[in-house]
Formats: C-alpha cells, sequence, structure tokens
C-alpha cells in the first residue's frame, strides 16, 4: 500500500491560524444551522450584465437569511446597491404550485422570495419570478413592472435574445409576452394531464441536469420546445407523511426498466403559432438530453441518446429544408456522461466539443460539416467546464483540474492548440463566471481554511474589484471558532487495481499519547461526485465538530466518483456496492495501520447514495466497521428510476443478477454492529419506500437496528431544526457505541 501527501498540498494541512483570539472556542452543534452561517456572506446566483457594467446577485436578508432580494455591484461607481426588495413586492408566505415545489426540490432551491433571475440582452433590464407571477425590473426606471397577474403559476420564465418578449409555461403550455405591449400569446393549446409543452419530464429535471424544455432562436423568432407524453409512464401513489396528515400524489414515475415518456422536439413560430416538428427516428424509447441553437436561426441542433446511454449523436437540422445529419457520434461500453460544453461559433465556422474518447474530458474543435479539426486540450486530467469563448482573439476558457485532481482552475488555450496557461491562483478552488467575450471574471474562490471569496478579476488575475472579502474580522461569525478548527490532512492510497485513490483526513490539533481515536468514515462515494477537494464547505464543520469532541473522520473518494476520468469511475458498471466497498475497506486498513488509531472503533456515516454505502459496508464488512449511519439510502435499485440507475445497471431485464446483487436485502444477515437509519417521509427522489422495505426485512429476521424518521422532510433534510436534531442524534448515536 502506497501512502503519500501530494507536495502541493502540505502547506495548507497546518491549523487555520492567522487570526486565534482569546475568545476562540470549540463549535456548539446547534450554531452549526443556525444564521448568520457561519461560513459568513456568500452571494448567489451572482451574474455578469451582458455588457459587463455591473454585476448582479441574490443576498439574503438580514433577519432571515434564505429570503432573498436582488442586489448589484455597479463596477464604474464600485457600490453595491439593492434593486429589488422582495417583500415590496409580495410579503408574507409565498403559495407555488406542487409541480414549481417538485422543481426547486430538484435544484436544491431552499429559499423563498427571488429565486432566480436573467439579464435582458442589452442589460437595460432584469426578469425575475415571484409568487407565481412574472416582474420585468428595468434599470433606468428603478421599478419592476408585474408582467402576470394570473390565478394560474408562470414558470421557467426566460427573456429573448433581442430582449422583445418574455416566454414562460402556464398550466403545462408555452406562452410568450410581448414587453412593450403587454400581450399574451399562447403557442401549444394541449398541454395538460399528461402532456406537457416545454417542460423538463422528471428524469431530465432529476438526472440530466436539464431543469427547461424549451430555447430560444438567437433572432427571437422562433421556439424550439419539446411535448412530452407521459400516458405510458406507470402511475403510482406515492405518499408524503406529515405531522398532522399523510398527502397522496398520484405520480407518473419511470422505474428502472419501464416506460419513459415519449418526446417530440418542435419548433414553434412566435409570429404565427405554426408547429414544425423534427423527426428524430422511428425509435421513441430514446432521451433528448440536449437542444441548442447555432449562431443562426436556420439551424438547431439536438443531441440524441440511446436508451442503454452508449450511444450519443450531436444532429444538426436545416430548418430551411429540415433536413438532419449527424454530425459526431460519441459511444461507449459503458455509459456516457452528459455535460453542456457545445459552443457554436460565429459565421458558421464550427463548434467545440467536450468528449471522454480518450478516457479524460477534453476539448476538441470541430467545423461545421462534423470534421474533427484538432484536439484542443488532452492529458491525464479533467476538463470541468467550457466557460467562455473569445473569436476575436482564438481563445477558449475553461476550467479544469489539470495541476491537480483536487481544485478546479481557470484556463486559457488557443482555438489553434498549443501551450494552455492557468489564470488563477494556486492552493485554492475556483467557481467562475465569465464575462461573455472572455476579458474579465467573476471568481469565487476557496480552499479547506478559507471560506468562500468572491472577486471580479481581469484576466491576468488583478483584481478589479472584490464583491465579497468574506474576511475572519471581530463581525464575522466563524472567527469565534476558526482558531480550534484543524485543517485536514490530504494523502493518498492506491485501489486494488493499483488506481490513486485521495483521501482527506480531520484530526485533532495535536494527537494525545498513546491515546488511540475512534474514527468516523464519512462517505458519498457514488457516481458524478467528488468529497476530497481543497474547497471550503459548510457541510465540514460538522466534522470538526466531530473532532472536537474526540473523533477522527476520515474521507476517501472511491472508483466510481467523478473527476477522475472514466477508467476511474467505470469499474462500478453493471454492479453498485463492490468496487466502492472494497476500497472504503482499503481506507480501513490504512487507518488501521495508524498507531493512534482504535481499530475497533470505526464507523461510517453517509446520506442518499452514501446512506446506500453505509448499509451496504455494515452488511458486507462488518468485521471493518462498528457502527454505521445511513442517511436516506437507496436500499432497491429496481424502486429508482431509469436514466439514473440503467446508466450505471443496465436494463433490468438484461442484468437481473447485478440489480440483485447491487440491492442491500441479500448481504443483511452479515449485520453485526450497530445500524442507525434515517429518511424523511415526503422524500420524492429517494422513496421512503427504501427504507420501510429494509425495516421490513431487518425486523423478521430479528436484527436489531436504529430508526429516526422525519415527517415532511425532503431528501435534502432541509431547516435548522430538522439538522440540528438530526446531528443531535447522529452524534448521540457514536457516543453511545464508540467512546
Amino acid at each position: 500500500m502506497r501512502i503519500k501527501m501530494p507536495a502541493q498540498l502540505l502547506a495548507i494541512c497546518l491549523c487555520f491560524g492567522g487570526g486565534a483570539m482569546a475568545q476562540a472556542k470549540q463549535l456548539e452543534l446547534e450554531r452549526l444551522f443556525a444564521d448568520p452561517a457561519l461560513s459568513g456572506a456568500t452571494p448567489r446566483a451572482l451574474a455578469m450584465a451582458p455588457d459587463g457594467s455591473r454585476v448582479t446577485y441574490l443576498k439574503g436578508k438580514a433577519e432571515d437569511a434564505n429570503r432573498l432580494d436582488l442586489w448589484e455591484f455597479n463596477i464604474k461607481a464600485a457600490k453595491h446597491r439593492l434593486l429589488v426588495d422582495a417583500d415590496s413586492l409580495v410579503s408574507g408566505a409565498e403559495v407555488l404550485s406542487d409541480e414549481e415545489k417538485a422543481r426547486r426540490e430538484r435544484m436544491r432551491l431552499f429559499a423563498s422570495g427571488i429565486i432566480s433571475y436573467s439579464w435582458a440582452k442589452n442589460s437595460d433590464a432584469l426578469l425575475f419570478p415571484l409568487n407565481g407571477d412574472l416582474y420585468y425590473y428595468q434599470l433606468k426606471t428603478q421599478s419592476a413592472k408585474k408582467l402576470t397577474d394570473t390565478a394560474a403559476f408562470e414558470t421557467d420564465a426566460t427573456i429573448s435574445p433581442n430582449g422583445r418578449y418574455v416566454a414562460f409555461i402556464r398550466e403545462q403550455n408555452l406562452f410568450v409576452l410581448e414587453i412593450a405591449t403587454g400581450k399574451e400569446t399562447q403557442l401549444t393549446f394541449d398541454g395538460g394531464g399528461v402532456i406537457k409543452n416545454g417542460m423538463a419530464e422528471f428524469v431530465a429535471q432529476e438526472e440530466m441536469g436539464r431543469m427547461t424544455g424549451y430555447w430560444w432562436a438567437p433572432d427571437d423568432s422562433k421556439i424550439a420546445f419539446t411535448r412530452t407524453d407521459e400516458s405510458g409512464v406507470a402511475e403510482v401513489v406515492r405518499n408524503e407523511i406529515y405531522a398532522e396528515e399523510i398527502k397522496l400524489f398520484n405520480q407518473r414515475y419511470p422505474y428502472t426498466g419501464t416506460a419513459n415518456a415519449k418526446i417530440q422536439l418542435g419548433v414553434v413560430s412566435v409570429a404565427d403559432g405554426k408547429i414544425n416538428w423534427l423527426p428524430h427516428g422511428d425509435n421513441d424509447d430514446i432521451y433528448l438530453p440536449r437542444v441548442e441553437w447555432t449562431k443562426n436561426a436556420r439551424y438547431l441542433s439536438y443531441q440524441w441518446q440511446s436508451r442503454d446511454q452508449h450511444k450519443l449523436e450531436l444532429r444538426l437540422v436545416d430548418l430551411s429544408n429540415n433536413q438532419q445529419k449527424v454530425l459526431l457520434t460519441e459511444t461507449s461500453n459503458t455509459w456516457l456522461n452528459l455535460h453542456d460544453d457545445l459552443h457554436f461559433l460565429k459565421d458558421d465556422k464550427g463548434f467545440i466539443w467536450a468528449s471522454e474518447r480518450d478516457g479524460y474530458k477534453h476539448l476538441y474543435y470541430y467545423d461545421f460539416d462534423g470534421k474533427l479539426q484538432r484536439q484542443l486540450t488532452q492529458g491525464a486530467w479533467v476538463v470541468d467546464e467550457l466557460d467562455a469563448v473569445n473569436e476575436k482573439q482564438g481563445m477558449v476558457y475553461f476550467t479544469a483540474r489539470k495541476d491537480t485532481p483536487l481544485e478546479r482552475h481557470l484556463y486559457q488555450v488557443s482555438l489553434k492548440g498549443g501551450d494552455i496557461k492557468r489564470l488563477t491562483a494556486p492552493n485554492y478552488d475556483h467557481a467562475l463566471v465569465m464575462a461573455k467575450d472572455g476579458s474579465s471574471f467573476i471568481d469565487s474562490f476557496s480552499n479547506v481554511t478559507t471560506p468562500n471569496k468572491v472577486a471580479l478579476r481581469a484576466l491576468d488575475g488583478t483584481v478589479l474589484t472584490w464583491l465579497e472579502q468574506n474576511e475572519l474580522d471581530k463581525t464575522h461569525p466563524l472567527t469565534a471558532y476558526h482558531s480550534q478548527l484543524k485543517a485536514p490532512r490530504f494523502g493518498t492510497i492506491n485501489a486494488e487495481d493499483g488506481q490513486v485513490m485521495h483521501y482527506r483526513m480531520f484530526e485533532p490539533a495535536a494527537l494525545e499519547p498513546g491515546k488511540k481515536y475512534p474514527v468516523i468514515v464519512s462517505v458519498y462515494g457514488g457516481p458524478h461526485a467528488q468529497r476530497v477537494t481543497n474547497s471550503w464547505s459548510a457541510r465540514d464543520l460538522y466534522l470538526h465538530y466531530l473532532v472536537q469532541q474526540g473523533y477522527l473522520v476520515f474521507q476517501l473518494d472511491n472508483r466510481g466518483s467523478y473527476n477522475r476520468g472514466k477508467a476511474f469511475e467505470d469499474p462500478i458498471y453493471k454492479k453498485l456496492g463492490v468496487a466502492e466497498i472494497a476500497d472504503q475497506i482499503t481506507g480501513v486498513e490504512y487507518l488501521r495501520s495508524l498507531p493512534y488509531v482504535d481499530a475497533g472503533k470505526i464507523a461510517i456515516y453517509g446520506h442518499s447514495y452514501g446512506g446506500y454505502m453505509a448499509i451496504m459496508a455494515m452488511f458486507k464488512a462488518s468485521d471493518y466497521f462498528a457502527a454505521g449511519v445511513s442517511g436516506a439510502p437507496v436500499t432497491d435499485w429496481a424502486l429508482y428510476d431509469t436514466h439514473y440507475t440503467e446508466r450505471y445497471l443496465g436494463h433490468p431485464d438484461d442484468n437481473a443478477a447485478g440489480y440483485e446483487a447491487s440491492a442491500v436485502f441479500p448481504y443483511a444477515d452479515g449485520l453485526k454492529g450497530k445500524l442507525l437509519i434515517y429518511h424523511g417521509m415526503a422524500d420524492d427522489n429517494v422513496l421512503f419506500t427504501h427504507s420501510t422495505k429494509l425495516y421490513k426485512q431487518l425486523q423478521d429476521k430479528g436484527l436489531l437496528f436504529d430508526m429516526i424518521n422525519y415527517p415532511g422532510s425532503k431528501h435534502s433534510m432541509f431547516g435548522q431544526p430538522v439538522q440540528t436534531h438530526l446531528h443531535k442524534s447522529i452524534t448521540r448515536f457514536f457516543d453511545e457505541h464508540l467512546k
């Protein structure tokens, strides 16, 4: 077993320091989830006006951090200013449709007030929804005009590219409204029941990262949209259990192996409402994960993905004659990860595309006919996102993990290829919002010792202005605790196939000589996630709290997790819970090699896929884990949806043995240690049924375990009272069984 620490992280594996104060104290569990947030001020939904004149963002009220208002930072005046106070437009509790509530849950939006907005192209106005209606704020008049005032709910609103119209969804149909006159035009008429126009279907929202079902043409003349028919999707009665009632929902839920919604792609004319339906082949058991216009309204692209997710085609439609052609095809023997990294150049010169065909996600430049011109990036590292293209300068800007998989950085490369230049400072993780021309960028950056800071920077890294310095001064809520926190120690371990896995270990500032510590393994372990990074996360404060209670906390990104390339992800294909558990056992073997670890008191804790991992570890590796806490676990993959589950396990008709072996039930007799399971009783992602089915099996077998069920809680367990009670309960469980 090879253990080492990356040299670039040695400098941060020290006490937080720099500001230790006499009144410094240990974290209090109740304080972790209370306002103001210990991580400090964090502007949300940062955006740059198209003309680069100002930065806008959402900010919580001083008295309620989850009630959001719209703010701006005017770059020329160097001043922050409140643009719209949500309470001035709507006061009191907001009323939302069930569809919008579900949409926000899938977007992980747990706030009220102004929760989203969009800019007009000429930078003179912004659009935002509030309490089911739409508002249009004009900078010149400094006032918000109410565009809709109906009993129905208007959702997913956008300003057209040239600023003439607003499009939105009402009662499952697509509408446009002319801003100057207020005239509404209904573009689709058959929406309702199982028919949805312009709306993303369930698996698109939950699993594909596509939250909309319509797309404006660049000249305002047309809108591409999806029409979904859910009549073939199994209708189930889903219950949500609250403290004083049980709500029943008839929901079309595509369990793995069953029928998906049927999707049509159409283009509707804004002028006359005529719809041009675009055929996508005889096979309608497919996915349409992405749709995008070129810079020319004559051409529309869409991505066609096979049901097994082994094949994806980028197709281009010439709307002047409805002729289609396949620009490129991606294939995989396991699965294809979706992305949003398609960028069409002006004047039909070509496009940039991301692919994992060489084992790592990289950028490629094609001509408009789909002929590959050159690979722009390459190497044993992954591109995160294509951020901007400056065609005049011939430069491409992207975030990636070229220097270390633990940090995101901004890089540039010429459209002609060649050397890649990093534009952001090392030893930080960077999240970017680029100006459209690539001339500057909003940099949200942090590391394990530094809560998030936000700056507007020039391309050379110079700070043009601070948007939020978030300094740990005497007014910062974290300052009183900061010097008592210790940065985690980073290192690597080899998996059984030789691949390198990264870990973090949270330890006290000084280990007591001769003492052996209990360890909690904090795990997620599933695909499309990475826990071991050099970045600040508010959820890590609970890990610091556990350290202050006398525990060590260990995190390992096992094979199957993200940002390490396909060879690192693929071992989980068609057999979940095998490579992941083997890797976590490898992590425990490393822990056992440390002289200060109590090998008989190692526990595991995770939520969602991490909850699944905790149960599998307690059932399959009981000699390694004395206790486990499982939150909102998947227990039976046959109960999960098509797009996610079939991506990794295949169709159940073709891999029945893999589904059975990937469920937790065959291994229940292996439970020896102490197990706590918790679940939200209104969870509409991992249904409460996953836990109740396991409860019944454990009870029938006479196997003792603990459970906590939260009435009214969804998958994210949102809310300070729930979070406080939950973490008190988890801490007490560990104290009882590990101390």
